[in-house]
């Protein structure tokens, strides 16, 4: 399989496929926060949020969630379907934390009154400015119906990882989604894409709030590794790879 960089990221690689429809995603060890101005090498990093990120998606489609995953190619790599990404971070909340709690003045901690869904426009330069519906359909950045199966799914996908962590004694505190177009002839389908691993979600222990995700690595308490190999070990994923 021939392997032509396309696209490089803060934590991932994406690669061209002999297959147009196809691409490969490699996940870096590369720890970055606040847009990379804190950035480490963490030996291991991408091994586990590759296989904590196929897991997942593997469950997500079996509960009719329609994502980019095909199958893993190697303890760094899986095959993926090529999308073209909607330039927008969907947020998902259910507890106050980090810079949402800093931006409203509420403690960490506190259970909201319902979840929910933020938007921030990919931009680094920028450091990843909230933005509005009305924002993404004037700019051309998503349609209305794209933002409804956006919303719609991100709610799901929140149900169905509430449930899957509360099984292992985690808490989903919130978590940041992207999503793509996949188009098959002549149909364009928005399907869940880029990753969902502790790099993208804040993940509490229920028993003690142990912070079991990057948060270790942006506040520097460190543990990192052994936080994401908890979380691993819990959802009974095989870590002989690392």
């Amino acid at each position: 399989m021939s392997k032509k960089i396309l696209y490089e990221g803060k934590a991932k690689q994406l690669y061209e496929t002999e297959k147009p429809s196809e691409l490969i995603q490699f996940f870096k060890d590369d720890a970055t926060a606040f847009n990379k101005k804190k950035h480490e090498i963490i030996d291991s990093k991408g091994v586990l949020n590759n296989l904590i990120s196929e897991y997942i998606f593997i469950y997500l489609g079996q509960n009719n969630i329609p994502n980019h995953f095909i199958k893993r190619l190697s303890p760094r790599e899986q095959l993926i379907k090529r999308v073209e990404i909607i330039p927008i971070e969907v947020v998902v909340r259910n507890i106050a934390a980090g810079t949402f709690s800093q931006r409203f003045g509420i403690d960490e901690g506190k259970h909201l009154p319902k979840t929910l869904i933020e938007f921030n426009l990919k931009d680094d330069e920028n450091d990843d400015p909230l933005v509005s519906e009305e924002h993404m359909k004037v700019f051309g950045w998503a349609k209305s119906d794209e933002i409804e199966i956006m919303k719609k799914n991100a709610l799901q996908i929140n149900m169905l990882l509430s449930d899957l962590f509360k099984k292992i004694n985690i808490t989903l505190v919130d978590f940041k989604i992207e999503f793509g177009r996949f188009q098959t002839k002549n149909i364009s389908e928005i399907i869940l894409a880029d990753e969902i691993s502790p790099d993208s979600c804040r993940l509490w222990d229920m028993s003690s709030n142990e912070k079991l995700d990057k948060d270790r690595f942006r506040r520097n308490i460190g543990g990192l590794i052994e936080a994401y190999k908890e979380v691993a070990t819990r959802l009974e994923i095989d870590l002989s790879d690392i």
